[in-house]
């Protein structure tokens, strides 16, 4: 009897779900499982005013994305940890500053060593542990173990494998290139092998195509390497709703679009009339709607996290001045673009969707970085890390589920640019420890137009985002104190609640100076 009065209490809960989303016309989600599948979506050299949601101003339209902000949430004042790829997506991975390591400046190219040192866990290994299966398509940019034929870097044995790529760094398979779409060698790598030996080489080519001279595998196009990164993801989005295995799974999609060589398929040339970059930006968004698509009919929607972003601001090889011609501005008026410490370097897109855990159509002005990802995976599954993992990664859960207004336990968030320069940001208030852009747009860095200027640069970022009106002199105490600040995150060896880290004492401090300016 108590079977069948709580098969009729069911069926009358089911009677009043369907009533409701008929009168209302809403959908209803019941809760996520406890460990969502997650989707995260990277693209590569992409400005938070390419995406039309969040620029009004912008020349063309991307509804795809567009409707991830619809269903989920915008945070409008979130940071890649650098402005050039290499070192944000080394944070992403790992929740950890990639200037606490080796790499304290520029990036790695297709032939160099790994970058992520060996026992590190990183977000796959962690959610791997947890019994989620991990997969990775796209641009690895985080150097590979190549079997060295010789002592030249680039003299590799492409019939052998290789290690510390993505497998070595917890993720079950991996489908994609060794580093940006314009860097050689130019070969598709499978799990840990190239798929072909190349036998020709491709020569420099200008712009706005861009790429490298380098060997090039028999199977490998330059124009198909996006639309192959879609559909090898959408091949994994398949596989893992026809396992009925109840595993959940980590997708990270790091695309290696629109950055250069800036090359949309035929399909797109000439769709924005703005120019080629206009147009591989909408490919983009396009795909983003091809894979959102696949989750609806896989039934996959209800149970997935997606996150899209981008590892740093536009790239100038865009054509800013002929953008600016149509109206475009792809850092949307913010300053600078890749390379800066100025918003245009690292402030991106960050659009969240999780039905029944996220809000829709809502947004989030919290300072937020793409290197608290790893503490939010931690959050959701309820699990302690310990004091060595994702030592500056802070928990955005409360954020995503539209909670508190400030992000409990971020004191600061660190910004870095190519030549290696710092800044930091606390709530309004942004220090730049140079005097220039750190980067490549004005006034640059070792240019004569840098030398008179003050040495440090403070602005208020709620009052002045397109930074404008350095107040250093007027606020000597804002810049003391968030200098200090600095310091005191770089020589605790995390920006994170924890115990205190390793501190490398002879590679940390790239400006000297500073030991003796900013002390207690």
């Amino acid at each position: 009897m108590r079977v069948l009065s709580d098969l009729k209490v069911s069926a009358v809960v089911k009677l009043l779900i369907c009533f409701f989303v008929f009168v209302t016309g809403r959908t209803v989600y019941a809760v996520p499982l406890n460990r969502p599948n997650i989707l995260y979506i990277l693209a590569d050299d992409m400005g938070i005013g390419d995406v039309s949601s969040l620029n009004p101003k912008s020349a063309w339209k991307t509804p795809n994305i567009d409707r991830l902000a619809a269903e989920g949430r915008v945070f409008t004042d979130a940071h890649s940890a650098s402005g050039v790829c290499t070192p944000s997506r080394y944070t992403l991975l790992t929740g950890r500053y990639s200037w606490r390591g080796s790499l304290k400046s520029s990036v790695l190219h297709g032939y160099d060593r790994p970058l992520i040192e060996p026992g590190r866990t990183t977000v796959a290994s962690f959610l791997k542990s947890q019994g989620y299966v991990t997969s990775m398509v796209g641009k690895w940019h985080l150097g590979l173990d190549w079997m060295r034929t010789g002592l030249k870097l680039e003299e590799v044995d492409f019939s052998k494998p290789f290690g510390g790529g993505p497998l070595a760094q917890g993720f079950d398979r991996f489908f994609g290139i060794s580093a940006s779409l314009d860097m050689p060698p130019y070969v598709y790598l499978d799990n840990n092998r190239a798929t072909t030996i190349p036998q020709s080489t491709v020569t420099n080519s200008p712009k706005p195509r861009m790429w490298r001279a380098g060997p090039v595998g028999s199977d490998f196009h330059f124009e198909e390497v996006h639309p192959r990164f879609i559909e090898k993801s959408i091949g994994f989005l398949k596989e893992r709703a026809a396992a009925k295995d109840d595993k959940p799974f980590f997708l990270y999609l790091a695309l290696a679009s629109p950055h250069t060589p800036i090359i949309p398929t035929a399909a797109f040339k000439g769709r924005t009339k703005t120019n080629p970059y206009g147009d591989f930006v909408v490919q983009v968004d396009t795909s983003i709607g091809e894979i959102l698509g696949a989750l609806d009919r896989l039934g996959l929607s209800r149970t997935t996290l997606v996150i899209f972003t981008a590892d740093n601001g536009c790239s100038p090889a865009a054509n800013l001045e002929e953008l600016k011609k149509v109206g475009h501005d792809p850092s949307a008026g913010f300053r600078g673009h890749k390379a800066d410490l100025f918003e245009g370097g690292h402030r991106v897109p960050f659009l969240v969707r999780w039905p029944g855990q996220v809000p829709a159509g809502t947004r989030c002005s919290s300072t937020v970085g793409q290197l608290d990802l790893f503490a939010t995976c931690a959050e959701i599954l309820g699990v302690r890390l310990s004091d060595s993992d994702a030592v500056d990664s802070v928990s955005l859960l409360s954020l995503l589920r539209g909670g508190r207004k400030s992000l409990e336990g971020r004191e600061l968030l660190v910004h870095h640019s190519n030549n290696g320069s710092f800044a930091v940001r606390q709530g309004k208030w942004k220090l730049l420890m140079v005097p220039d852009s750190g980067g490549w747009s004005f006034p640059q860095p070792g240019k004569g137009v840098v030398d008179g200027l003050p040495r440090y640069q403070l602005y208020d970022i709620e009052k002045d985002p397109a930074e404008t009106t350095n107040l250093m002199s007027t606020h000597p105490e804002v810049v003391a104190r968030l200098g200090k600040a600095l310091r005191t995150v770089i020589e605790r060896g995390r920006s994170s609640p924890g115990a205190p880290q390793a501190y490398d004492t002879k590679t940390a401090w790239p400006q000297t100076a500073w030991e003796s300016e900013f002390t207690d």
